[in-house]
């Protein structure tokens, strides 16, 4: 079998067999099939796709290429969540503790950001003593006894999406829909959760700028996640804003207290129990509505902050931090943004004010920078809201005071204006079963 006989029929718009899929990911994995080879089919692929039985055995065998979690000694109640990506999302943070909370078993390996914030495991790290790295024996120990954990992804895991991926990044073949699809899901279904529930999101700070498109993604997901033998559904939900009122790492760590101890509500609250109804769905094998509701009265009940705090003690973390988040450190420099007039915010754009976040030191630019826990923006008013001039709109924190008038433009600049209150979009879109 040679390379670039395969290459000329994926060019030719054919279908991949088996055989030619399963070497592709081989030599992926060994380093057999040169940058240039794989870069050629990637890009063949961007031009005349793949079908969904071609998508379901890349994502088999990209799984199948590294260490796989045995997660079946938890049976049906093991469940994940995957979001692609937003501004201020934290819903792992609170869905993690919650979902245990209520009877599943979430079993979790997230990444670190890149980008205008840090990722989940970040987030967790500006927990002083919190730890992300455990050995598979430890995971599963913790997991049984606590019924949540959350580490981070290992080398080992899934190896060939890492190295295609990394060759996507840099040639202009990241948004073909089968590799988008492959590369989340086979770290989902290496990371052995019997069910999976994804998070698709949409709008201005998401990958997906259409419903239309966020659709399209979400159902080849669910069909390919089926075709592997796991529990799915996704729901589409608004990434237009910032999710919540927090971007950036400590800062958002609070704010999923905040929700966990009933002091925060809102568009965060909303989407952890619509997300919540789902996992609870698929693992305890009850109506959604039910898991929602669930969901709503163990969070009410505040067992879901006890389990948060269980979660914390069990990897390491000092829970004081959990108890009074005041005790988080705050940036050297900080700025209200005030409003320039009065008036309605009718849009924000959050892939720039995750880019605001960036300038602040809340992400890396490339892999190896440190993290600035602190820095970060709060969120005081948000689309749909009226401020009169001189009211507060954001507050910037930062190591760096330099920073702070180049992010004070930007964070205005990605502001838009009205004298109506404009229509309130929703928060979910639609769910996905």
């Amino acid at each position: 079998m040679r390379m670039v006989d395969i290459i000329h029929k994926k060019r030719m718009g054919e279908a991949l067999t088996e055989d030619e899929i399963r070497f592709v990911v081989n030599g992926t994995t060994d380093g057999s099939i040169p940058d240039y080879q794989l870069t050629a089919l990637c890009m063949a692929i961007v031009f005349q796709s793949m079908n969904d039985e071609e998508t379901a055995l890349l994502t088999r065998y990209m799984a199948e290429s590294g260490d796989q979690i045995d997660l079946s000694e938890f049976g049906d109640l093991s469940v994940d969540k995957h979001s692609t990506g937003g501004v201020g999302d934290k819903t792992t943070l609170i869905l993690a503790p919650l979902v245990a909370a209520c009877g599943g078993i979430v079993a979790k390996m997230s990444g670190r950001g890149l980008g205008h914030t840090g990722g989940t495991i970040d987030k967790l790290e500006s927990i002083p003593g919190f730890q992300t790295k455990e050995t598979i024996g430890m995971f599963l120990k913790q997991s049984r006894e606590v019924g949540v954990t959350v580490v981070g992804q290992t080398k080992e895991l899934a190896p060939a999406d890492r190295r295609l991926y990394v060759l996507r990044d840099v040639t202009a073949t990241v948004e073909a829909i089968p590799l988008i699809v492959s590369s989340i899901m086979s770290k989902k279904l290496a990371a052995g959760a019997h069910s999976i529930v994804l998070d698709v999101t949409v709008g201005s700070g998401a990958f997906m700028k259409t419903v239309e498109e966020a659709t399209v993604l979400a159902e080849k997901m669910v069909t390919i996640g089926r075709a592997c033998g796991r529990n799915m559904s996704a729901l589409i939900t608004n990434m237009d804003e910032p999710l919540g009122h927090a971007v950036g790492n400590a800062l958002v760590v609070q704010e999923a207290i905040g929700v966990l101890k009933g002091e925060v509500q809102g568009d965060l609250k909303e989407v952890c129990l619509a997300l919540a109804g789902e996992m609870l769905s698929l693992c305890l094998k009850i109506p959604p509505e039910k898991g929602r509701a669930m969901a709503e009265e163990t969070l009410e009940s505040g067992a879901a902050y006890k389990k948060f705090k269980e979660w914390i003690t069990a990897q390491g973390g000092d829970v004081r931090f959990a108890e009074d988040p005041s005790l988080f450190p705050e940036a050297a420099f900080s700025r209200v943004i005030r409003s320039p007039k009065s008036g309605y915010i009718e849009k924000m754009n959050a892939e720039r004010i995750g880019n605001v976040a960036g300038q602040l030191g809340a992400g890396r630019r490339q892999k190896g920078d440190d993290i600035d826990f602190a820095a970060g923006i709060y969120l005081y008013a948000k689309t749909g809201d009226h401020v009169k001039k001189g009211e507060p709109l954001a507050k910037l924190f930062t190591e760096h005071e330099e920073s702070l008038d180049d992010a004070e433009a930007a964070y205005l600049d990605a502001l838009s204006w009205s004298r109506k209150r404009p229509e309130p979009e929703p928060i979910v879109y639609k769910i996905i079963h």
